[in-house]
Order: structure tokens, then C-alpha cells, then sequence
């Protein structure tokens, strides 16, 4: 009888991990000074199906956005867009320089070695909604991503 339960119970975990949607992969955010009152969240997103972010929001900043930094002629530039779209199957990179989820009116310092919680909200091609939370550490002033 035990070993049924365990059968059943591994099927069980199997199967849930399959029709898991969007996964979050090393995501970061850089610490903050005293005053500031914003910051960069950073991570690389994967989806099985096709989906779309279309938004985030964390306690600790008044309003997140998703943005993307392109270049203007000589000038980079940085704009809110509506949601970043996930091909399946493929990775999808939110990182300097590009895709990026911007906090504002942040209500505290952002300390290294904090987690930040972020709510990603994902909508696929059915038009149902995902939340997907993710505890985002806060890395150094001085930390750059590996490429």
C-alpha cells in the first residue's frame, strides 16, 4: 500500500510539473542607495506555450512596468511597452539593455542579500491569466549578470 502511495505521489509531482506555464530563471535585482526611488528587475523567462507578460507589481514599489531600452539614432532610449511576448519553448531574457521590468516609487531601500517579491502576470493565447510570484534577490551595487 505504501509503495502505491509513493507511485502515486511521484506521478502526481511529474504531472504537475508538466502543465506548469512560465518559469522564472536567475532573477535579480541591483541594491539601491538611501534615496533612490528606482530600480531594474532582471531574469529570463521560459513558457512551454505561448504566452504573454502583461504585468508585474511587488510591494515594495508603488507601480512596476515593463520596459525596453532601444536605440534612437545616436541615443538609447527607454519606454514602458504592454507585455513581452514568450514563444514556446523559448527562453526569454529581461536584461540590461533590453526587456527589463522597472520598479518605481520604491518605499524602501533595496539592501543586498533582500528579497523583493515580484507578481508576474502572464496571459496565453486562451486569454487566461497566470500569476506567477517569484522572490527576486537584491545583488550589489557593483554586480553585473553573467552573460
Amino acid at each position: 500500500m505504501y509503495n502505491k502511495f509513493l507511485v502515486l505521489a511521484a506521478a502526481s509531482l511529474f504531472s504537475t510539473a508538466a502543465f506548469a506555464q512560465v518559469t522564472v530563471g536567475d532573477p535579480w535585482i541591483r541594491a539601491t542607495v538611501p534615496a533612490q526611488k528606482t530600480a531594474g528587475a532582471f531574469m529570463q523567462l521560459r513558457s512551454p506555450k505561448a504566452t504573454r507578460l502583461v504585468d508585474v507589481q511587488s510591494p515594495v514599489a508603488g507601480r512596476a512596468e515593463v520596459h525596453q531600452m532601444a536605440m534612437e539614432g545616436q541615443t538609447m532610449r527607454m519606454q514602458k511597452v504592454d507585455g513581452i511576448d514568450l514563444p514556446a519553448g523559448q527562453p526569454v531574457n529581461l536584461s540590461s539593455g533590453g526587456y527589463h521590468v522597472m520598479l518605481f516609487d520604491l518605499k524602501q531601500q533595496l539592501k543586498d542579500g533582500a528579497q523583493v517579491p515580484l507578481t508576474l502576470t502572464f496571459v496565453g493565447a486562451d486569454k487566461k491569466r497566470e500569476n506567477v510570484t517569484v522572490q527576486v534577490p537584491v545583488k550589489p551595487l557593483t554586480y553585473t549578470a553573467a552573460h
